[in-house]
């Protein structure tokens, strides 16, 4: 065997130049930051123009290249991307990214530690409890109860559900499988639950027709009644119900499911009461919003997504469980080849995952930067901000208000000659059109952005605020900007039919 001493490895970086690289990089960063909010929200551009642009259309090389030209290359990526943390940003649920968290990510990358199990990663599975028991404690949840992060929302809330169908099928589903006879699993979730239900059951071995998909009240929550006659109904006919789904901040708009009362229910006929709370669950801890998200203490699982209303950047999401026997008793298996002691804390058994990611560093971090008090003020301001936009909304001649709840305002642009017709189906339909030529207008254009949203079947703008850089100023300049370039759109629409 031949002497290996002197052996170079193409991806070594000596620690001088990696000292060198990395502190020019953190200037150039922090440029970058800097430089976002005088910018565009985002640049319009084609994914051929896109690759062109940042050389994306080569070979992979043979031959290695110096890292600091590489690394100038990747700063390029600022030039032609989207900017979630631009104070015009409200689109979707996707927060500006906390200073402290970045540079946690870069610890986080050099520690490289695999949170899969304690003797793999002792501090990082510790830091990653206490997190988990900051976050619970933050939004009223029971602080020893099992939980880990995750990628984000979807997997938060598919955990919880795995563990769900876990605990209250009523025989060993790990073993069997999902079907006991004739008789057949129910999951029950408002009209407005997130598509994350239709992944888990899916994912889940139940199907998607294993859902009942209960209708909402005029405020888009889950109608409670509703959901007892269904539940009663399934039960007569054979059924299994196991689990409720109630919505602590839908994604289109906020809305805050009749939790209370839910709970309830599911505590007289002994169902799973989860939350998904990914967007919604952190305002639990400010006095100002809906009183129903106190109910989260009282579930037996929540989803909640650091990544948005904890300002993390991605990947952050969170699930927690009253129970950390029920996260064992759905994930755990102890093969020959695991030496794990099971009296200290091994992720591998809470969730799918076996490798996973130091996520929880730049989120404990954060807590600690910005303190329990500082989240609360963010969160209550981001609120305040969608209050303020609603109003500003609620007082144009030429917009709509449609929704507002927690930090989301659903609006559309009407024309004042068309608002005395609203409710005439030409005229809805011909809004409709106009508002999502509208939406890819403001969208493209890189002034503000917004998503949308689909209201009692009209189409709607929707603005969001998960984002500590904005302030008043950007909510003013963006409905100015949604009424002007409605108007606009409005003209080129109409001269487009004469």
């Amino acid at each position: 065997m031949t002497d290996d001493s002197s052996r170079r490895a193409p991806l070594a970086i000596g620690s001088k130049d990696f000292r060198t690289l990395g502190h020019r990089l953190v200037d150039q960063l922090a440029d970058a930051l800097d430089a976002i909010p005088r910018g565009p929200v985002t640049r319009a551009a084609s994914p051929s123009g896109v690759r062109e642009a940042l050389g994306l259309a080569g070979p992979l090389p043979e031959f290695g290249a110096e890292p600091a030209a590489l690394l100038d290359r990747a700063t390029r990526l600022f030039q032609h991307s989207l900017f979630n943390g631009h104070p015009k940003f409200f689109g979707y649920i996707t927060a500006a990214p906390a200073p402290i968290g970045i540079l946690g990510d870069f610890i986080a990358a050099a520690l490289n530690a695999n949170v899969g199990a304690f003797p793999l990663a002792p501090a990082a599975t510790e830091v990653e409890a206490e997190t988990i028991r900051w976050i619970a404690s933050f939004i009223g949840y029971p602080a020893d109860c099992g939980g880990l992060f995750v990628s984000g929302g979807n997997m938060a809330n598919i955990v919880c559900f795995l563990a769900a169908r876990a605990a209250k099928a009523g025989w060993n589903v790990r073993e069997q499988g999902i079907t006991s006879g004739t008789r057949r699993l129910r999951v029950y979730g408002s009209a407005e639950t997130h598509t994350w239900i239709q992944k888990a059951a899916d994912i889940g071995g139940l199907g998607t027709e294993s859902i009942r998909w209960i209708p909402t009240d005029a405020d888009l929550r889950m109608d409670v009644p509703s959901l007892r006659r269904q539940v009663e109904a399934d039960r007569a006919a054979g059924d299994v119900p196991f689990m409720v789904v109630g919505t602590g901040g839908s994604v289109s708009t906020g809305a805050v499911d009749p939790l209370a009362e839910i709970g309830a229910l599911c505590r007289e006929y002994d169902l799973w009461f989860h939350v998904d709370g990914a967007y919604g669950g952190f305002a639990a801890a400010v006095p100002d919003a809906p009183a129903e998200l106190r109910e989260l203490a009282n579930a037996d699982s929540v989803a909640v997504d650091p990544h948005k209303w904890l300002y993390a950047p991605l990947e952050a999401g969170c699930a927690l469980v009253r129970s950390a026997e029920a996260l064992r008793g759905a994930f755990a298996y102890h093969p020959p080849y695991y030496h794990l002691d099971e009296q200290v804390t091994n992720y591998v058994d809470f969730g799918p995952q076996n490798s996973r990611g130091f996520r929880a560093l730049k989120v404990w971090l954060a807590l600690q930067h910005a303190g329990a008090a500082g989240y609360r003020q963010m969160i209550s301001d981001d609120i305040r901000l969608s209050r303020a936009m609603a109003d500003l909304v609620r007082r144009s001649n030429e917009l709509e208000l449609m929704t507002q709840s927690l930090s989301i305002t659903t609006f559309r642009y009407v024309p004042a000659e068309l608002r005395s017709k609203i409710g005439d189906p030409a005229v809805d339909e011909r809004l409709d059109a106009l508002n999502r030529t509208l939406l890819g207008r403001l969208q493209r254009g890189g002034e503000a952005f917004v998503s949308n949203a689909v209201i009692q079947g009209r189409y709607a703008l929707r603005a969001c605020i998960v984002n500590f850089h904005t302030t008043l100023a950007d909510v003013e300049a963006t409905v100015a900007i949604a009424v002007r370039v409605g108007r606009q759109t409005y003209a080129d629409l109409n001269e487009g039919q004469n």
